[in-house]
């Protein structure tokens, strides 16, 4: 593997390591958690290989994420808490499957438009992975639509399945749809100001691979 790539790898290993510790520490009154503002940094990482290096440097990235995330859905589902493991098997399902699906969507959709407006890709990429990423996370992790994981993993989450205000304000819904979309929200932000640093790196970066 190009040593080129490890900064990339190392720095999508640390994210995807910090979202999985502080997804723990609730804000706002529990709409978002710490980790919610770590995660979608995964995407900055991404774009910025996929400009710089090229698409086939990106994927290796985002497998080496998944990798990392993976082996961290195992270390939590061995730490037993009060209501069961720090991990249940749904939510390592269903962060896996959005990470991995999110991710090689951005990685398409950046090459797709990278001969355009420089902003244009990342912007487009992030946003489109993003709100996928968080469609398939909170659906297959919370939705009772998805019964296929069984009544155990049910219970360790039917208490996303209250119906709140929505955004504590609006109609009734279930508490995970006002979760997803004040994380969706979250991602929105940080696309936008992601195009600043991603402005920054790759032009720092680019000459150095010429």
């Amino acid at each position: 593997m190009n040593r080129s790539y490890l900064p990339g790898i190392v720095a999508m290993a640390a994210i995807v390591v910090a979202s999985n510790i502080l997804v723990q520490f609730l804000i706002l009154d529990g709409l978002l958690t710490w980790g919610a503002f770590t995660y979608p940094i995964a995407f900055l990482v991404t774009d910025i290989m996929n400009r710089v290096y090229g698409v086939s440097a990106a994927r290796k990235v985002v497998l080496a994420g998944f990798v990392t995330g993976v082996i961290c859905s195992l270390i939590g589902s061995q730490i037993m808490l009060e209501f069961g493991p720090a991990v249940p098997l749904r939510i390592a399902v269903a962060s896996g499957t959005a990470f991995l699906i999110a991710q090689l969507t951005d990685v398409a959709v950046f090459n797709r438009f990278r001969a355009g407006t420089w902003w244009r890709a990342p912007l487009l990429s992030t946003l489109i992975g993003s709100a996928l990423d968080t469609a398939l996370f909170f659906t297959i992790a919370f939705s009772a639509s998805v019964t296929f994981f069984g009544a155990g993993a049910d219970a360790a989450i039917n208490w996303s399945w209250e119906a709140v205000p929505f955004m504590n304000s609006g109609p009734m819904a279930p508490l995970w749809v006002t979760l997803a979309f004040a994380d969706w929200l979250v991602k929105l932000s940080l696309a936008i100001l992601a195009l600043v640093p991603f402005r920054i790196i790759v032009g720092y970066l680019s000459p150095r691979t010429t």
